[in-house]
C-alpha cells in the first residue's frame, strides 16, 4: 500500500481544524451555524470543491444530529459529554459523526484524526482518552441500545432526530405523537436543495431554467408555485449567473406565501416591517412590476446592508431601504401602507431543518417573550395600514403562543378583522384552514419550512 504523503495528512487535519472551529464557535459560542460556515468557505482558504463539501457536510451533520452523537458517546464514557472540555467533546463529536454517517471516511482514519486534532489544541494529555471512547464507539456501534418508543415517546424521538426534549414535548402537545415524528422526520430527513424564487418580471421561468442548466445545476419544480425551483448541484450562488444578474433569490415556498396572499396590485405602497434580508420585499416589488413602492426596514445597519445587497443584486427600482426599530412609531408613516408585511422576529422552530442551529439556541421562556415583542411590534405597525388596507402576519415557526394565539390577540385587541386566504392558496394547500385567515405549513419531507400566515383587513 503506497504510504501517505505529508501534505496529505497535514491537508486532512487543516481541513478537520478548520470543521472544529466552526462547530465550536456555533456549539459554544452561539454563532449561527450559516454565518460559521461561509465565513470559512467564503474566505478561500478551502479552494477545493470536493473539500469545500466535506467540511459543509462534517460541520452541518455533526451540529444537527448532536442530540443522537451526546447519546451515543455517553453510553461508551464515564465523562458525560456535557462535564468534557468543549474543544475535547466536539472533536468526539465530530470523529462520532464520521463513524456513523460518513461512509467515504475510514473508521479508524475518523478516530486517528480525532487524536491527531487534540494533540494540535494542547490536549496531548487526552490523547489516550480520545482514542479511547472514539475506538470503543467504533467497536461497539451495533450493540446500542438507543431509546423505544414504548418506553416513552419524548425520549426515543428527541435521540432519534437530535431534538431537545422540550421541543419534542411541546410539539406533541400541539400536535400529538404522530405529526410531530412526521415533523422531526422532516427537519432530519427531508430533502436537501436550495430553493430559488424566479423574480418573472425580469425573465420567465423556462428561460431561468435553461441557464441554470447550462451551467450544471440540477433543477427541480416546486411544490407550491410555479415560478419556483429547487436546485443542487452547484459550489456557491455567487458561480450562478442567475443569481448574480438577479434573476432570482434564495427563499423558501413556504415565505413566498406571504407575498402571494397580500393580494398586491399595482401602485401599492407597501412596508416591509422587518425584512432582511430582503426575500419578501423582492417579492412584492417583483409583483408590482415596477409601478407603487415597498418600504423595506430592519432595525440595524448590518441587517439594511444585507437588504441593500440584494436590492442592488436584482436591480429593483421601486424598494426604498430603511434602517428602523419597529417597536419606534413613526408619524409619518401613518395610514400610508396599503399592505404591511408583518413577518416578525420569532423562535424559528419551523426552519430547524435548514438551520439545525435553532434548536439549541431556542429556550422554553424564550417563546413568550417573542410573543410579547411580536405583540408590541403588531400594535405600532398596525397604525400605518389604510382603513380597508391589509395587515400580514407570518413566523417562520409552528408554535401556538407566536401564531395562532397572537391571531387572537390582533382581533381581539387591534382594529382588524381576518380575512379569507383560499382563494390566494396554491392549489395544493387549498382547504387547509385558508377560510379562516390563516395558514399553518408544517415542514415537509420534499424540504418546505414551517410557516405561519395570517391576512388582516384594516376596519374602517
Amino acid at each position: 500500500m503506497k504510504k501517505e504523503s505529508n501534505y496529505a495528512k497535514d491537508k486532512k487535519q487543516n481541513i478537520r481544524a478548520y470543521a472544529l472551529d466552526i462547530i465550536i464557535n456555533v456549539m459554544e459560542k452561539g454563532e449561527y451555524s450559516d454565518k460559521a460556515l461561509h465565513a470559512v468557505l467564503d474566505s478561500g482558504v478551502i479552494p477545493d470543491k470536493r473539500d469545500r463539501a466535506f467540511i459543509s457536510r462534517l460541520c452541518d451533520g455533526t451540529v444537527e444530529r448532536a442530540v443522537t452523537l451526546d447519546y451515543i458517546i455517553n453510553c461508551f464514557s464515564n465523562v458525560k459529554v456535557h462535564k468534557m472540555k468543549p474543544v475535547i467533546r466536539n472533536i468526539i463529536r465530530m470523529a462520532v459523526y464520521q463513524i456513523f454517517y460518513m461512509d467515504q471516511v475510514p473508521e479508524s482514519a475518523a478516530c486517528n484524526e480525532a487524536v491527531n486534532l487534540a494533540v494540535m489544541r494542547g490536549f496531548a494529555g487526552l490523547r489516550g482518552f480520545v482514542n479511547g471512547v472514539t475506538r470503543s464507539i467504533m467497536r461497539g456501534k451495533d450493540t446500542i441500545q438507543y431509546p423505544q418508543y414504548k418506553d416513552g415517546f419524548i425520549r426515543y424521538a428527541s435521540v432519534k432526530y437530535s431534538m431537545p426534549e422540550w421541543i419534542v414535548e411541546k410539539y406533541c402537545a400541539v400536535y400529538g405523537e404522530e405529526i410531530t415524528e412526521s415533523v422531526l422526520d422532516a427537519y432530519l430527513n427531508g430533502q436537501k436543495h436550495t430553493t430559488v424564487r424566479c423574480n418573472i418580471s425580469k425573465a420567465d421561468v423556462s428561460e431561468i431554467t435553461g441557464l441554470l442548466k447550462r451551467d450544471g445545476v440540477s433543477v427541480q419544480e416546486g411544490s407550491f408555485f410555479t415560478y419556483a425551483l429547487k436546485i443542487s448541484g452547484y459550489d456557491r450562488l455567487a458561480s450562478l449567473g442567475v443569481f448574480m444578474d438577479g434573476l432570482v433569490q434564495v427563499q423558501d415556498e413556504s415565505s413566498m406565501l406571504v407575498a402571494a396572499v397580500s393580494r398586491i396590485k399595482e401602485n401599492n405602497t407597501i412596508i416591509d416591517i422587518c425584512a432582511a434580508p430582503g426575500g419578501k420585499t423582492l417579492h412584492a416589488a417583483d409583483i408590482l412590476n415596477g409601478t407603487g413602492k415597498v418600504i423595506s426596514c430592519d432595525i440595524s445597519k448590518g441587517k439594511t446592508e444585507l437588504i441593500r445587497e440584494n436590492v442592488k443584486r436584482t436591480g429593483f427600482g421601486n424598494i426604498c431601504v430603511y434602517e428602523n426599530d419597529a417597536l419606534l412609531y413613526k408619524e409619518e408613516w401613518k395610514e400610508k401602507a396599503d399592505i404591511i408585511i408583518a413577518d416578525l422576529p420569532c423562535s424559528g422552530l419551523g426552519v430547524t431543518g435548514k438551520k439545525c442551529d435553532i434548536k439549541y439556541k431556542t429556550k422554553p421562556g424564550d417563546i413568550k417573550e417573542l410573543a410579547a415583542l411580536q405583540r408590541d411590534i403588531l400594535e405600532i405597525s398596525g397604525r400605518y395600514v389604510k382603513p380597508g388596507g391589509r395587515l400580514i402576519y407570518s413566523t417562520c415557526t409552528v408554535t401556538q403562543e407566536e401564531n395562532l394565539e397572537n391571531l387572537k390577540w390582533i382581533t381581539d385587541r387591534l382594529p382588524f378583522v381576518n380575512e379569507s386566504i383560499e382563494e390566494v392558496l396554491p392549489e395544493c394547500l387549498k382547504g387547509k384552514t385558508g377560510r379562516d385567515g390563516y395558514i399553518q405549513v408544517l415542514p415537509s419531507k420534499d424540504g418546505t419550512d414551517g410557516f405561519f400566515v395570517a391576512s388582516f383587513i384594516k376596519r374602517d
